[in-house]
């Protein structure tokens, strides 16, 4: 099945999609420093049934391809977001 990711801006998180059920959450909490806006990565969620399958991975790399785009550094807090960017040095140049 298809799955999407979606900006929850109201809510600060990123939404992983499938069909019509939300299978996935990725939050985060905005900070203003010295350095620019930085998104603090806090929680990832996948619903259980929907583990093993990809689904974090493609959450949290849209999520920090958004961010990039949006101009933001990333302070992974949530272990999966750290050892994802650990994992994928492409996003190195995220880390604040």
């Amino acid at each position: 099945m298809d799955t999407r990711v979606t900006h929850n801006e109201v809510e600060s998180r990123y939404e992983l999609q499938a069909g019509d059920d939300e299978i996935g959450i990725a939050e985060y909490r905005l900070h203003d420093t010295a350095d620019g806006p930085v998104a603090e990565f806090h929680h990832t969620f996948i619903t259980p049934a929907r583990r093993d399958q990809g689904n974090a991975e493609r959450l949290i790399g849209a999520a920090l391809d958004d961010a990039r785009a949006r101009g933001l550094r990333v302070r992974p807090t949530c272990w999966y977001v750290d050892q994802f960017m650990i994992e994928h040095p492409v996003y190195a140049d995220l880390r604040a």
